[in-house]
């Protein structure tokens, strides 16, 4: 009987191609930034921006504001600004930033466990 070679899902069929998933979440996620930003949220719920300064050791201003910017961007948190003064602006993760939340943790079980 001839080898069958076992058929399995790729990661990506086409790493560069516009179409691949994984690609997509790197582009949307990547960078230590934004997980950390996904993780401190996930734990300390809606936070306005100073909370997550103090939160996200080392984050320069331009980062945070760049990160919170494309996430929002990516419909993974959500910027309510309140009229009042001074303006308070208060950022939180949308259901779709929280489905990843779970494979985040798998990946953080993996690191605690290979690395």
């Amino acid at each position: 009987m001839a080898n069958e070679k076992e058929t399995k899902e790729a990661l990506c069929d086409d790493i560069a191609g516009r179409d691949c998933g994984l690609k997509k979440v790197i582009d949307i996620v990547g960078g230590k930034w934004k997980i950390m930003l996904l993780c401190v949220m996930d734990k300390e719920g809606t936070m306005r921006y100073g909370e997550l300064k103090r939160k996200v050791f080392g984050i320069t201003n331009t980062m945070l504001a760049n990160s919170l910017k494309e996430m929002e961007e990516a419909g993974l948190v959500e910027r309510h600004q309140y009229n009042e003064m001074p303006v308070r602006v208060e950022y939180s993760l949308t259901d779709k930033a929280r489905s990843i939340v779970p494979i985040l943790l798998e990946l953080k079980r993996w690191g605690e466990k290979n690395l």
